[in-house]
């Protein structure tokens, strides 16, 4: 990785990209990638894409989600506390004790999950918190004391923990999950643009908004640009860790590869493809299976229109959804590769149709 992409990495994934508010770190990758691509694209809700060589008659999508999950003020107290719910998969286990950013239009102001001292706890009755159980304090004194700092009902509050490296294999921070996802097809545009790579299809390289909460971006986008072809990453669970259960959730591993899943929504002869690229590149990969959804942006692709031929390539993560999230360095740099190469290794009109 050179310094101008290890930069970019760092910018991106320090910055707050809640679910419904990704604009600024939407910002960010834009200003990364428009040195790569030909045009780009921003639709209605924040989805923004690159497009490489607009025009073609074949369409190509690399797809990665770039929000974060977080918090909405839903409640001030007299006595200037704050309670909240949730925007998107947010944990109330992790909550108390966190520092958070709280985004409002005078600026980020800061807080705390506050919570009651073990000492004044009957640890016997203790037992995990519920959201509603959740407050903030911003050091404020009454309720209007909180209004005036720009905080209301609706502001969306997010953790403050930054990236950082682990033992000199891992990254670890919040929102790995997907913006980590959003670096590395930032990086496959760039590697075809340094490589003066000349495909002969439109690509299009999408940072889809609002997966947290249902797959919504990439379900508009993918009306927008009915491509042909959709290869989508996110992150998947490292199961290695205490508290997995390898016959239920499968035997994952960080540092072993991307992850490469079967389920319905993914299309076979595509999934056959990433699999003969892999072989061909030397690209140690794992395999996944799901019972009904991915759970990702592949979903949303797969049945937009009249039905996209997609495919899901996985990043392994530790702790989803939490502060520390984790992944390996090795397969971050194995994901963007297997990307690129199954690129340059389209003839340009694929035909992944199911019977042939």
């Amino acid at each position: 990785m050179n310094e101008h992409s290890k930069n970019f990495l760092y910018q991106y994934l320090n910055n707050a990209s809640p679910t419904g508010f990704e604009s600024s770190g939407q910002q960010i990758w834009l200003d990364y990638l428009k040195p790569y691509t030909d045009e780009y694209i921003v639709d209605t809700y924040g989805t923004a894409v690159g497009v490489i060589g607009p025009g073609k008659d074949y369409k190509v999508v690399i797809e990665a989600h770039s929000d974060e999950i977080s918090w909405f003020v839903n409640y001030i107290s007299d006595d200037g506390y704050l309670f909240v719910r949730r925007n998107g998969g947010s944990d109330a286990l992790i909550a108390p004790s966190m520092r958070v950013n709280l985004h409002t239009k005078k600026g980020v102001v800061e807080g705390v999950f506050g919570w009651p001292a073990i000492h004044v706890r009957d640890l016997a009755k203790d037992t995990a918190p519920k959201v509603t159980d959740l407050f903030i304090d911003v050091g404020a004194a009454t309720k209007q004391e909180v209004l005036d700092m720009g905080i209301h009902v609706g502001t969306v509050c997010t953790f403050t923990d930054g990236l950082m490296e682990l033992n000199e294999r891992f990254y670890v921070g919040r929102a790995l999950d997907n913006r980590m996802g959003g670096f590395m097809i930032a990086e496959v545009a760039r590697l075809l643009k340094e490589n003066n790579i000349t495909l002969p299809f439109t690509l299009y390289i999408v940072n889809a908004v609002q997966e947290e909460i249902g797959l919504r971006g990439a379900e508009m986008i993918a009306r927008r640009l009915k491509p042909d072809l959709a290869i989508c990453t996110d992150v998947t669970h490292d199961t290695q860790s205490p508290k997995y259960d390898k016959k239920e959730q499968g035997d994952l591993k960080c540092g072993d590869g991307p992850v490469l899943c079967y389920g319905p929504a993914v299309q076979n002869n595509v999934l056959d493809f990433l699999i003969g690229v892999a072989e061909q590149q030397n690209i140690a990969f794992q395999r996944q299976a799901v019972s009904r959804s991915t759970g990702t942006d592949t979903d949303a692709f797969a049945y937009a229109t009249e039905g996209i031929a997609s495919a899901l390539i996985s990043l392994p993560l530790k702790y989803m959804h939490t502060t520390v999230e984790t992944v390996h360095m090795n397969d971050v740099q194995n994901v963007i590769k297997l990307m690129y190469e199954t690129l340059l290794a389209l003839k340009g009109g694929e035909d992944f149709r199911y019977i042939k």
